[in-house]
């Protein structure tokens, strides 16, 4: 599996690049925002891309992220970022990445959220069996981890497929934020339950016809989330 690092600062590229690769991972190393898309025509395909926010040159890494969300909707993203506030993450999150990391960090987490976002993006988790689901004018293709409204599909991130998956599959059921963190983002995740609430704000805008008032993605208040029992 191919790792895109972006990271202006050597040291802590070449650091990154030891531990993934003592685990592993094959690694692509960039120094800015042009460099790391220069790298993703060179080495297609990037499975996971871990993206550096302040670089020198005209690309920050937010523009690298929301670039390679728009040619491909199945890399594994993680912001690496010294900034470390919710704005920040939430920005990230909305231009389409998967998880993010604060620095400074430690490299045994960097590399256990790399692992998680890499197992999901293999297929090995549980519940990746094949088939498809059907829920109201929904259709989720286990196989081709896609989803189609009505006959149009939908584009969606590996975690936002799994989140919805994890919903879909079991209708009427109220899932806990923390239930979500857990099985989406994996036990090894530190981040906070905000995270779940921001992905399903993004998931709405994509599914509902109007996300204000969502008709199949339903808040449980003050504990989680289902999803709508056909009639």
């Amino acid at each position: 599996m191919q790792v895109l690092v972006l990271e202006d600062e050597e040291s802590i590229r070449s650091f990154i690049r030891l531990n993934l690769q003592r685990n592993g991972f094959e690694v692509v190393e960039a120094r800015t925002g042009e460099e790391a898309l220069q790298a993703l025509d060179r080495h297609n395909p990037i499975d996971i891309a871990i993206l550096d926010v302040m670089l020198p040159g005209e690309l920050d890494g937010f523009e690298v992220c929301r670039h390679i969300r728009s040619r491909d909707t199945r890399t594994g993203i993680i912001m690496l970022t010294a900034r470390g506030m919710e704005g920040d993450r939430v920005k990230g999150l909305d231009y389409g990445a998967d998880d993010y990391v604060v620095k400074p960090f430690s490299p045994l987490e960097l590399v256990a959220r790399v692992r998680a976002l890499s197992r999901r993006l293999d297929g090995q988790a549980a519940d990746a069996a094949s088939g498809r689901l059907i829920s109201g004018p929904f259709t989720l293709d286990l196989q081709e981890r896609t989803l189609c409204k009505a006959d149009q599909e939908i584009a969606l991130t590996p975690r936002e497929f799994s989140l919805l998956h994890l919903l879909v599959r079991e209708p009427g059921r109220a899932v806990s934020r923390d239930e979500i963190l857990n099985r989406i983002w994996g036990e090894e995740y530190y981040g906070d339950v905000k995270t779940v609430d921001v992905n399903i704000r993004r998931l709405r805008q994509k599914i509902e016809d109007d996300p204000s008032r969502p008709a199949y993605l339903e808040t449980v208040w003050g504990y989680g989330y289902r999803w709508r029992k056909d009639d």
